[in-house]
């Protein structure tokens, strides 16, 4: 794929001089000189350090961020709140820590929802990436934490490599499916559908369902997810072998003979059935493609019939954890492992998910240029869909308006002349500094956004600088260099203190999941309005939301909206018809 440039703060100014390099200390010098010379740069040093770079991660070349483990050379200009002058930016220094993230730091461990036995050079975000991200708002349960390691002993006997998975495979080449119990090895295979927020959202589902019914999950990495994630369990592997025998991405569609609502209609599959006259497997389609999910998955007489099945294929696009609260035989013990339900998601996301190196190296070198030394970190992430497109100018105006209402940024005030200007940013470094970084496709909301607060100052004084890491135009799921760069910037989106997302999106809701914080959402328009006459609403949870759940009603053929009966479920601000889970 032909990757574009990503955007920097741009003014007439910027050339070929921004990239030249500070000449080299060299020679002997007297004290006094060094002495003089310190106090002349003192206040240079304290403009430069205050944290304010404008930057985009840069294409892949051999200085890039993918392929370079120092940090870039960083250009541009700082985008300060009624300032006429653009002032130049120098290159950071290399190796030094942001401030910031002494003061953010908190146990490795995430409080023993990590395993402490990985090498921690192998894979540095997964001890490392709290440093950025403020304590999590939300307890541990001890529970949670013996269950997780109690899974992690289970995927390591079981998983690849190891004998049982040997015989398991040979039994499922032989066409046979066999008794066993909770202890034996079962597995779950996930197989990815749509793109990088989905992906994550449903293999976290399939994670939490593969905890609760004693199974091993197995994903199917495509070549577009190669080199995104480490490996979450110690001494194992979660990827599915190459040579898998029911491995044919074909076969897995909704009206799948070998789908377990299919075998039900043809009789292929009855609850009285011992396991042995079972098919080898069983396949799940928790896709929403349709409006709502298959009732028969989560009931408790057909958990009951897949508990005997070895082997589960599972294709999914959908965060469908609601739905396993919503399992009678599942509730009580979710209830002991999240005590705390919304914070399903913000839990096991950042148990299963740490980004490579190469994609980590992005990610500390972009936050510690731009973003480590400012007082506040507020993210907007724009998605425009095509089922319902909205165009630039109406997705702008609903921005801003909630940005007014919400008071999500400084409100402007008149511009001044360039004395005051001058006078006003000659003791801009005391004010506080607020950071705006823009996920998005497009680069119209960054070049509106960053014009408003160059061109005007804020009322309170507080510098508002403006940052979009890049803007592909538009969204390639087979693409393994855009999807690190998705991963990316959901990362540095999940360090922000106050998010805006637009509605719908899976990638905002591993965002705002990640860091634990209840975004902003920004409606879609009713689909006969070009406009929504809600800018934005809170969301009440920082759980993400189940956009087609099943409608529960299982052998009784009626329909039942659990959000009228459950008091832990409610419908989700952005999805009238979807299920989100909260704390009541």
């Amino acid at each position: 794929m032909d990757v574009k440039r990503a955007r920097s703060p741009r003014s007439s100014a910027d050339g070929d001089d921004d990239k030249r390099r500070a000449p080299r200390w060299g020679g002997a010098v007297r004290p006094s000189m060094v002495l003089l010379g310190f106090l002349i740069t003192l206040p240079l040093l304290a403009l430069v350090f205050g944290g304010r770079w404008g930057g985009s991660f840069p294409s892949n070349s051999p200085s890039s961020p993918s392929s370079s483990s120092t940090t870039p050379e960083v250009t541009g200009r700082h985008v300060v709140a009624g300032s006429e002058t653009p002032q130049k930016t120098t290159t950071p220094p290399k190796n030094v820590s942001a401030p910031a993230a002494t003061t953010l730091s908190q146990d490795k461990l995430l409080g023993g929802l990590l395993s402490a036995a990985f090498d921690e050079s192998s894979c540095q975000s997964r001890y490392k990436s709290s440093l950025y991200r403020k304590p999590s708002p939300f307890p541990l349960s001890p529970y949670l934490v013996q269950k997780l390691r109690k899974y992690e002993a289970r995927h390591k006997k079981c998983g690849p490599g190891t004998k049982r998975y040997r015989k398991a495979i040979q039994q499922l080449q032989a066409g046979r499916n066999v008794e066993s119990s909770y202890d034996d090895c079962k597995y779950v295979v996930w197989f990815p559908c749509n793109g990088l927020g989905n992906r994550m959202l449903t293999i976290t589902s399939t994670f939490l369902y593969a905890v609760l019914s004693g199974r091993v999950l197995l994903v199917n990495v495509h070549q577009e997810q190669e080199g995104l994630f480490c490996e979450p369990f110690p001494g194992t592997s979660w990827v599915l072998p190459a040579g898998f025998p029911e491995g044919n991405p074909q076969k897995l569609h909704v009206d799948a003979p070998e789908s377990y609502v299919n075998m039900l209609k043809s009789g292929l599959v009855r609850a009285d059935m011992p396991a042995s006259a079972l098919p080898p497997y069983v396949y799940l389609h928790v896709e929403q493609t349709r409006l709502r999910l298959s009732d028969n998955i989560f009931c408790d007489d057909d958990q009951a019939v897949l508990g005997r099945f070895t082997w589960m294929i599972l294709k999914s696009d959908s965060y469908f954890a609601p739905a396993l609260f919503l399992t009678p035989m599942y509730e009580k013990e979710l209830g002991r492992m999240f005590p705390q339900r919304e914070a399903t998601f913000h839990h096991l996301g950042r148990y299963l998910f740490h980004p490579t190196n190469k994609v980590w190296g992005i990610v500390r070198r972009y936050y510690e240029a731009y973003l480590a030394r400012v007082d506040e970190k507020i993210g907007f992430q724009i998605r425009i869909f095509p089922e319902k497109p909205v165009t630039f100018e109406n997705m702008y105006d609903q921005l801003t308006r909630c940005i007014r209402e919400q008071r999500l940024l400084p409100e402007l005030g008149e511009p001044v002349s360039s004395a005051a200007a001058n006078a006003s940013t000659s003791g801009a470094a005391d004010g506080k500094v607020k950071a705006v970084l823009i996920a998005s496709l497009y680069p119209g909301y960054y070049d509106k956004i960053r014009g408003l607060y160059y061109e005007n100052p804020t009322k309170t004084g507080e510098i508002v600088a403006v940052y979009q890491p890049s803007h592909e135009e538009k969204q390639e799921y087979t693409s393994n260099q855009h999807n690190q760069k998705a991963l990316a910037e959901i990362y540095l989106l999940s360090y922000c203190d106050k998010i805006a997302m637009s509605a719908w999106s899976t990638f905002g809701y591993v965002a705002y999941g990640f860091a634990g914080v209840k975004p902003w959402i920004l409606l879609r328009p009713d689909w006969n309005k070009e406009v929504s006459e809600v800018a934005c609403v809170r969301s009440t949870s920082v759980e993400p939301c189940l956009h087609s759940p099943p409608i529960l009603g299982c052998r009784d053929k009626r329909e039942v909206d659990v959000a009228a009966v459950k008091p832990y479920v409610r419908h989700c601000e952005d999805v009238g018809f979807g299920l989100k889970i909260f704390d009541n």
